[in-house]
């Protein structure tokens, strides 16, 4: 079984990754310019400031040099009427991998899919595809060489060994190389404590950042408490952070058939464990909270990656996946043994039951720690579980709003808060001058519904009654670089349909068809 269990056990024998399609050279975006002015925008700043505006926003190159003057416009300037339109901060995801082999997801598919939901900046949690791939699209994305968001790479912990680190001191010396090939940081899924211990230390050391999915194979030694004591900046989803909370055992309630294996067994009771932990405002509820926010320490939830956990029918079938879902992103979705994610096999009522009550205690924590100070970021996972890459960014804001996040807290997750947390708030994440002229630009109040933000936009009725699709980004502004958006959904579109033709099929079949 091709499970993460499989995954995670021969990554340190890896000695490169099999890589995707590499992304193509620049065919679109405007600029950057020696002046651009933005005219007449509605302006949600990210700082969780409330929208203000009409105003004019004046960028020379890629930067922003002031809001709100009276700008003349000259022969050297480009003038991009934004009347009335939500002027936002590009977005952040901080949990954006690059496609991927299995998935037969090329560079470009996944690049425009994120610039035509307004993502310019990713963090790529593992460099899944190599790290210099990563690396190679990192510094091309810089050099505005290639239609994408700018990139943080993170690594593997262990990826590129020829056996598994067994040593504090094989630890140091792979973080030491991995900084000295230009790594931003480390993914960790779970090592000996002393061993895990040694690797933050070092990741610190060496100026690097860090970011784990607790698996449940070593959560037992060391839980969200114990990395972020050590040094650990981010967790990934929410696994270790229950386990913290525990108060009357020490291991999760496991069935006596259980089995990491199998995906089914993993995901299911995963379901399962939230409400083992400690309740909401009990005192190691609040001793968590507390000190996990004392240490500085962020949360990615990425709820989106487990909706269908909670209602599969609704994720399958998703209106964006007929046009959208490469016919071989479609085929890893569908329930396999082989393929990480695809567990539903007799995916049960009492399981989507037990997810809808996880979701609510998850939410309850993630809600509590953003209004006890805590940092909270926005990170999709996209090319799992039926979610595809913009799409399943954009639902991640519609459950932080359901976790309890007042809208505009919602955006300053997606934005200044995502870029705190990878070292980047001087140079991105709101709208200010002096930072990089990042920008979503989009015709209708996202505040009032995110719905507005998916490429596929959102059912209304206009003054005659009629029924149309509002909304969808406009623009999307990377480095003063102005990239229309509708346009780089078109090519997706095109690419998807050319990829069924190609396949012989008019339609994603369900599973049994």
């Amino acid at each position: 079984m091709k499970s993460l269990l499989f995954l995670l056990l021969s990554l340190p024998m890896l000695a490169s990754a099999a890589s995707i399609e590499p992304a193509s050279e620049r065919q679109h975006g405007e600029g950057p310019f020696d002046r651009l002015v933005l005219k007449g925008g509605i302006v949600v700043d990210g700082t969780g400031a409330p929208a203000y505006g009409p105003v004019d926003i004046l960028v020379e190159n890629d930067r922003i040099v002031s809001i709100g003057g009276q700008y003349e416009i000259d022969s050297r300037t480009r003038l991009l009427d934004v009347s009335g339109m939500y002027v936002l901060p590009g977005f952040v995801d901080m949990h954006g991998h690059i496609g991927g082999v299995d998935q037969g997801t090329p560079a470009d598919y996944v690049m425009k899919l994120w610039m035509g939901h307004g993502i310019t900046t990713i963090r790529d949690p593992g460099s899944g595809n190599g790290l210099d791939f990563v690396l190679e699209h990192k510094r091309r994305s810089a050099a505005n060489r290639i239609t994408a968001p700018r990139i943080k790479a993170y690594v593997f912990f262990g990826s590129g060994e020829s056996a598994p680190i067994t040593t504090p001191e094989q630890a140091r010396a792979w973080v030491r190389r991995q900084a000295k090939a230009g790594a931003d940081g480390v993914k960790l899924f779970g090592a000996r404590p002393e061993v895990l211990q040694a690797t933050l230390d070092e990741i610190r050391k060496q100026g690097l950042r860090s970011a784990m999915h607790h698996a449940q194979l070593g959560v037992t030694r060391a839980d969200v408490m114990d990395t972020a004591e050590w040094g650990l900046t981010t967790m990934e989803h929410w696994y270790g952070l229950p386990e913290a909370l525990f108060t009357d055992r020490t291991v999760q309630d496991y069935p006596a058939d259980y089995n990491y294996m199998n995906e089914y067994h993993r995901f299911a009771e995963a379901g399962r464990l939230w409400q083992q932990a400690a309740a909401p405002g009990s005192e190691r509820w609040e001793t968590v909270r507390d000190r996990l926010i004392a240490l500085d320490f962020t949360l990615d939830p990425t709820f989106t990656i487990y909706e269908a956990n909670r209602d599969l029918m609704a994720q399958r079938r998703a209106e964006w996946h007929d046009e959208y879902t490469l016919p071989s992103l479609w085929e890893f979705f569908r329930p396999s043994a082989d393929s990480h994610g695809s567990y539903w096999f007799d995916w049960s009522t009492a399981d989507e039951i037990a997810w809808k009550a996880n979701f609510r205690r998850w939410m309850d924590f993630v809600n509590d720690y953003k209004n006890h100070g805590g940092r909270v970021t926005v990170g999709s996972d996209s090319g799992y579980i039926y979610k595809i890459y913009g799409f399943g960014y954009i639902q991640e804001l519609e459950l932080l709003q359901e976790a309890g996040f007042h809208p505009l807290e919602v955006v300053r997750a997606a934005t200044l808060h995502g870029a705190e947390a990878i070292g980047m708030a001087g140079q991105v994440g709101s709208i200010e001058p002096g930072k990089k002229a990042d920008f979503v630009v989009v015709p209708g109040n996202p505040l009032g519904n995110f719905k507005l933000l998916y490429g596929t936009g959102a059912i209304q009725l206009d003054d005659e009654g009629n029924i149309v699709r509002a909304g969808g980004v406009r623009w999307t502004i990377k480095d003063g670089i102005i990239y229309d958006a509708p346009a780089l959904l078109a090519e997706v579109r095109t690419m998807v349909a050319n990829a069924k033709k190609e396949a012989g099929i008019t339609e994603l079949r369900q599973p049994g068809l």
